[in-house]
């Protein structure tokens, strides 16, 4: 019985953290566009933070949140707006 309880519970909360996570994605893709615009990194540092915006995008799309997000991130701080 404990251990159906302890799966419930962490089905509950992956359950109620991959949505939060799947809405963040968006919102970072954004920053990351709007901050790619003006900013005075190398070339290669930019080709780095289109590739990490291509892969948190698509990692977006085929549901991997965690990952997208992980990706975003990288590129924000890169750009260093994070």
């Amino acid at each position: 019985m404990k251990k159906l309880y302890a799966a419930i519970v962490v089905t509950s909360v992956l359950g109620m953290s991959l949505p939060a996570q799947a809405g963040q994605c968006p919102n970072l893709m954004k920053q990351i566009d709007a901050a790619m615009s003006n900013s005075n990194i190398s070339l290669a540092q930019m080709a780095t933070v289109k590739e990490l915006r291509a892969k948190g995008g698509a990692l977006h799309k085929s549901g991997g949140h965690p990952a997208s997000v992980a990706s975003l991130k990288e590129a924000m701080k890169i750009l260093g707006i994070m």
